[in-house]
């Protein structure tokens, strides 16, 4: 939808934007989001993005869009983009490469791993700048006793596996994280598709991708430590 209330004659009218200039995250040169919202073109209308780009196994961390329905478009690389439909309560995970696409309806848990380096991924949502929840924010801001007693935990242990999480992931796992393996090498229970499948092999690479939840890798799980938030400018 157009801004219907822009004056297209005034000089201040905008018409192109080069995403290098706004970057929203980034955790190395590999791993990194930049971001298009109606604050950097202002006669964009209901509409924005974020230009994606990760390596094996980094995730973008699981999180909702409470404003905004997501089109994720793969330009290159491949990803699982993975949602949980609130009506089923199932997980679904959908594999997608250049060309695919995969739509997540606005307010729906999601998240997307990259199970080849050079992923790019185009995410582009139904509102001037996309509102956003990370599971991260809510793990380290409810109480740890209100999980322990929500879900009869132990709070302690729920106190000590929370505490590395002191900001927004946004990128995860990251980078100072001690466990952390996933850049270029294979990465730790990826999601797998809807469908029965076994472990496969990345054939560029010629590394194993775990895909069950069953079959662990060979190294232990990483912990991460939070990065700076998610700030949309």
């Amino acid at each position: 939808m157009a801004v219907s209330y822009m004056d297209f004659t005034s000089p201040t009218v905008q018409f192109t934007y080069d995403l290098r200039n706004n970057n929203t995250f980034t955790k190395d040169n590999r791993n990194y989001i930049n971001t298009l919202s109606i604050n950097q073109l202002n006669t964009l209308g209901n509409v924005s993005l974020l230009d994606i780009f990760l390596s094996t196994g980094n995730v973008v961390e699981p999180h909702t869009h409470q404003n905004a329905s997501e089109l994720v478009y793969c330009i290159t690389g491949s990803a699982v983009v993975s949602l949980i439909n609130p009506f089923t309560n199932k997980l679904l995970n959908y594999p997608i490469q250049p060309g695919l696409v995969a739509n997540i309806p606005q307010g729906w848990w999601h998240y997307e791993i990259a199970t080849v380096d050079n992923t790019h991924l185009l995410a582009i949502f139904d509102a001037p700048i996309p509102e956003f929840i990370g599971a991260s924010d809510m793990l380290r801001l409810t109480p740890a006793s209100v999980l322990a007693h929500t879900y009869c935990l132990n709070e302690q242990l729920v106190e000590e596996a929370l505490a590395p999480i002191t900001n927004t992931v946004v990128i995860g796992p990251p980078a100072n994280c001690a466990n952390n393996q996933v850049q270029g090498a294979a990465a730790g229970n990826v999601a797998h598709t809807n469908q029965s499948m076994q472990s496969q092999f990345v054939p560029s690479q010629g590394k194993k991708v775990y895909l069950h939840r069953d079959e662990q890798p060979p190294y232990p799980q990483y912990h991460p430590v939070i990065g700076n938030g998610w700030n949309y400018r």
